[in-house]
């Protein structure tokens, strides 16, 4: 039974698994490059799409955009609780603009800047596999959609010496 408990405490986490998984198709500099660039942006778009669909109901802050960001955080949540945390603040900042830009332009403006960003962000992000030689890691395993923002807020936990 020591034996057993010792090897699972020397095995990778699951999340870093995935990093390891995920980092296989991005190692050119320029492809990781992209990829700092599109990822945030995709991740706001997509949101931001599914924010801007009416709802049928009259809560302010549920939106279909909810469903995504719920099981989006308690899947961080389930492999790292600090990156998950951070993906709360960063989603958080998220909703502000939503919300902002909402009361600016109304929905149908939100879907369109969302639309377009997301539209060049997919492009950008072909490009640099393309470079890279290899294809998206997603089109293997549809779960690496959502490992691709908290990999890259690894390499900053990493870069400030901050467990994840």
């Amino acid at each position: 039974m020591a034996a057993t408990s010792k090897s699972t405490a020397n095995a990778p986490k699951l999340v870093d698994q995935y990093f390891d998984k995920y980092a296989e198709s991005h190692q050119n500099k320029t492809n990781k490059l992209i990829h700092w660039i599109c990822v945030p942006l995709i991740m706001f778009s997509l949101i931001g799409l599914l924010w801007s669909i009416p709802v049928p109901w009259d809560y302010k802050f549920l939106n279909w955009a909810s469903f995504l960001i719920a099981f989006s955080l308690y899947y961080y949540w389930r492999l790292s609780q600090p990156l998950a945390l951070v993906m709360v603040v960063i989603i958080g900042a998220f909703s502000a603009l939503y919300v902002f830009i909402e009361q600016q332009i109304g929905l149908s403006g939100l879907a369109i800047i969302c639309a377009a960003i997301f539209v060049v962000s997919w492009i950008f992000q072909f490009i640099g596999h393309k470079i890279e030689g290899k294809k998206p890691s997603f089109l293997d395993d549809v779960k690496f959609l959502l490992i691709g923002p908290i990999w890259l807020l690894h390499f900053i936990f990493k870069k400030l010496g901050i467990a994840y």
